[in-house]
């Protein structure tokens, strides 16, 4: 995985209001690698084609392939990146709404994350809007590895004083 970034000290804050429908954004790229691959599902999914290459060359995927779970933390890390050099106010996330691994990950494989924001609203009880977004892992072929639809939080802009 690529050094973490920073966020700039000259970005300005994106609160929930700056977030529009139909929005898109890549949030970068990473490869995979097989060490990475299973050391990640010895720890968490230890299923034989994710850490067993001979066992993964005689299932129904042919080969050694990343945990699903795998590619939602790369895809996790990639967002969070990509928030923090945006200097997003985000606030957390109340969950999920799909989850859907169409396309294998393989060693070697370089996913890259995009997402399109596809409703905001704000909440009716507290300083917060929730934007829901599509978020999908590509592999270098430009297949869909990953898709979620997720909801995060982020803080609204302060009030003015005047």
């Amino acid at each position: 995985m690529a050094a973490t970034t920073t966020p700039r000290k000259d970005a300005r804050v994106r609160y929930w209001e700056d977030y529009a429908v139909g929005e898109t954004a890549d949030l970068g790229s990473c490869r995979i690698t097989e060490e990475e691959i299973v050391a990640f599902a010895r720890k968490y999914d230890p299923q034989p084609f994710h850490v067993d290459a001979e066992a993964a060359r005689r299932s129904i995927f042919g080969g050694l392939i990343a945990s699903g779970w795998h590619t939602c933390a790369l895809m996790m890390r990639l967002s969070v990146e990509a928030a923090r050099r945006e200097g997003a106010a985000g606030a957390g996330s109340p969950g999920l709404d799909s989850c859907r691994w169409l396309k294998p990950a393989r060693p070697g494989d370089v996913l890259a994350g995009r997402t399109e924001v596809l409703e905001v609203w704000p909440s009716r009880t507290r300083p917060y809007g929730f934007v829901r977004r599509r978020v999908e892992m590509v592999n270098q072929h430009g297949e869909v590895v990953v898709a979620i639809v997720g909801i995060s939080m982020y803080q609204r802009r302060p009030a003015v004083v005047a």
